[in-house]
């Protein structure tokens, strides 16, 4: 197994990440022998949508967006003799707000290098929108709302179909982020219907669409998971369907570049990510 760079993380521009430098990332990823990496901020939510996390800190501030290209930029330059660094975000799928968040595409896209598309919130029966891995009380209490832990699974994978085959537009990223991540806090909130079925059709989908697949590592490391998003079967599965597989270890902290790649399947190739 061969993995030339992480391509999932976060900064000090996260609302609910760490201090940490950018920099700090870049010289934590070339200590580890990366060839390259990209910083995938949460993208500004579009400005007719509000963040429904209880503490309203699930993406970048519009104000920091070219300071944050800016130093990107700089650590481009700065260092291209030792890593190659892409800047780029990590885009929330909101259903409903297709054309709101092609809008913020249409702003964002030409000024990157690599994208993700990720489903973080769902759209609940009572027409609130949800944040679904803030934390497992919350998780308990978006159950409550949708009446069943298995009715919260099926509108996340309803969800992420439609994600799927939203059009958002010349910039809509190539890349589907964390497909479990619904399985944040199964160990807690365990569905009744096993989920192997619904993620193959997931992978279906995004094989005809030439979609590539976060291969994200964080959840090995979350209390009430236990397991990569998607888990490591799975991924193989995807291999074997021939879609590429990007390596990311969805870090909010620069020590964390790289974290779990050791603990994926041994046999795995894995890809760059690709904007075509």
């Amino acid at each position: 197994m061969t993995i030339l760079g992480d391509f999932h993380m976060h900064s000090q521009f996260c609302p609910h990440g760490s201090d940490d430098t950018m920099e700090q990332y870049v010289q934590k990823a070339i200590e580890q022998g990366l060839q390259a990496v990209s910083f995938t901020e949460h993208a500004p939510l579009p400005l007719e949508f509000t963040d429904p996390a209880p503490t309203n800190d699930s993406v970048m501030n519009w104000h920091d967006v070219d300071v944050y290209l800016k130093e990107g930029n700089r650590l481009k330059q700065k260092y291209k003799q030792n890593i190659v660094v892409h800047i780029g975000f990590e885009v929330d799928y909101l259903l409903g707000f297709e054309k709101e968040t092609e809008k913020v595409l249409n702003q964002l896209g030409s000024n990157i290098d690599d994208a993700i598309l990720s489903v973080h919130m769902l759209k609940a029966p009572n027409d609130t929108y949800v944040c679904l891995d803030y934390s497992a009380n919350e998780f308990g209490r978006i159950v409550d709302l949708f009446g069943s832990i298995d009715r919260v699974y099926d509108a996340y994978f309803n969800t992420l179909k439609a994600a799927i085959a939203s059009d958002l537009g010349a910039y809509k990223p190539k890349r589907i982020g964390h497909i479990s991540l619904i399985d944040k806090f199964h160990k807690q909130f365990h569905p009744v219907r096993h989920i192997e079925p619904v993620l193959e059709e997931i992978l279906d989908l995004m094989k005809q669409k030439h979609y590539s697949l976060d291969v994200n590592t964080a959840g090995f490391y979350k209390e009430w998971c236990g397991v990569s998003y998607p888990a490591p079967e799975v991924i193989t599965l995807a291999a074997e369907k021939g879609i590429p597989l990007v390596p990311g270890s969805d870090s909010h902290l620069a020590e964390h570049v790289g974290r779990g790649f050791d603990r994926l399947p041994s046999d795995l190739l894995f890809s760059l990510p690709t904007r075509s």
